[in-house]
């Protein structure tokens, strides 16, 4: 299947997707609290459904009716077979804290992308809390087997790889006999997703300290369940608010600006780069200005890059983004692949060790774009596509429903020219 998208003015308001982090957190602390959890407007993507049917496979019995999830935890069992991950890292990476607290031998894998991320700073961490880690390629990387039970202590783990790293130990360590203290070994990058972590962590009744370049949590606590309702993700909202900043206006609803969600800087970009924004009641409203090239950090919020790009392709003069060289380890390497995409369809863009350095505005032509089974490739190069002369073709043209399943319907809706071919 392919994303064919033409030209066309997008104008409206569409509803802002639930976020992809919170509900990840949500569903394995539902499975780590003793009692009943309710999820509302959970996000319900091919991410997030692997961590749904792990967290069955886990012990919890789990229900869902619309965008509502139901999930009966407190009882941590040992998988029967193997736990598939498919596509999703988050999964794959906070599961493995999970698998730690367990006297047997799990087996995590996914799919060929996952089997080639990095896993080895959270092998050598969960090791030196006790558990022991077999990678079957023997490189660090999945599939891995592991077989517990950590028992608490110290551990050291770099910071600068994948903030998920630090996220699953996080978790997992409220429910150990021990204090657990976790000593960065390098400064933290994506911290808002580490942030995240906490925030949630807070909900289901969980305590953490964050100290200088360290977290200590304290063992021999228990999650209670919860009953809460997922907010919009900022991430997922970044390419219709682009769109709407470069081919007309969009209006999302349901973004709370005062969120802890690193991607909500969008919206600061989107000011900074020239586009107006206004807050309204409903939400957020982007409609287009004179862009100018800027310098943007994207340390804490890698998933912006690819989306960033576009926008700065039409900025006047030159843009830098950097200190992202972490999307190097991501479904693809996100630097190589945006910059590939955006070059082909005739953007002034030169990639950088960290990021990239773009010379606009570009005028767009459409291309055949190779995706790499990326959904925020693709959802980029999409939004590109909107305002590049003629037509634009997209590989993977459904692996958007890793994060944003409704992300086709919700553009068309306000007036883009997209449709799934064969």
């Amino acid at each position: 299947m392919r994303l064919l998208v033409r030209p066309s003015k997008i104008a409206g308001h569409l509803p802002a997707s639930p976020s992809k982090s919170y509900t990840h957190r949500a569903m394995i602390l539902g499975l780590l609290a003793s009692g009943t959890t309710v999820l509302e407007k959970a996000l319900l993507s091919d991410d997030t459904l692997s961590t749904l049917n792990a967290v069955r496979m886990f012990g919890a019995e789990v229900s869902v009716s619309g965008d509502t999830c139901v999930i009966e935890g407190g009882h941590l069992n040992c998988p029967k077979e193997g736990v598939d991950v498919g596509n999703s890292g988050t999964t794959i990476r906070l599961l493995a804290g999970v698998a730690s607290l367990l006297p047997c031998t799990t087996l995590l894998t996914g799919d060929e992308s996952i089997q080639r991320r990095p896993m080895a700073p959270l092998v050598s961490a969960l090791e030196e809390l006790g558990a022991r880690c077999v990678s079957t390629q023997g490189d660090g990387r999945a599939p891995l087997m592991i077989r517990g039970p950590c028992g608490g202590g110290t551990t050291h783990i770099r910071g600068d790889v994948s903030s998920q790293f630090i996220s699953s130990l996080l978790l997992s360590s409220p429910m150990k006999n021990q204090d657990t203290e976790i000593v960065l070994l390098t400064p933290l990058k994506s911290r808002p997703y580490v942030e995240i972590t906490m925030e949630i962590m807070g909900r289901f009744g969980g305590r953490c300290e964050e100290g200088e370049q360290r977290f200590l949590v304290p063992g021999g606590q228990r999650y209670r369940p919860q009953h809460m309702t997922i907010p919009g993700d900022f991430s997922s909202a970044a390419f219709p608010l682009v769109a709407g900043a470069l081919t007309g206006s969009a209006l999302v609803k349901g973004l709370d600006p005062r969120s802890r969600q690193g991607d909500r800087v969008i919206v600061d970009l989107l000011t900074a780069f020239g586009a107006r924004v206004r807050e309204r009641d409903e939400g957020l409203e982007v409609s287009g200005g004179e862009l100018r090239g800027m310098e943007v950090d994207l340390a804490d919020t890698p998933d912006l890059f690819p989306i960033v790009a576009v926008l700065a392709s039409q900025a006047e003069g030159e843009s830098r983004l950097y200190n992202a060289q972490h999307l190097r380890h991501k479904e693809s390497d996100r630097i190589k692949t945006t910059v590939a995409f955006l070059r082909e369809m005739g953007a002034d863009i030169q990639e950088r060790e960290d990021g990239c350095v773009i010379h606009g505005p570009s005028g767009l032509r459409g291309a055949s774009v190779d995706s790499h089974g990326d959904h925020r490739i693709l959802m980029a190069a999409a939004v590109a596509g909107l305002l590049a002369e003629g037509e634009t073709i997209i590989t993977d043209g459904r692996c958007y429903k890793v994060s944003y399943p409704s992300f086709i319907q919700d553009m068309r809706a306000v007036g883009a020219d997209m449709e799934v071919v064969r």
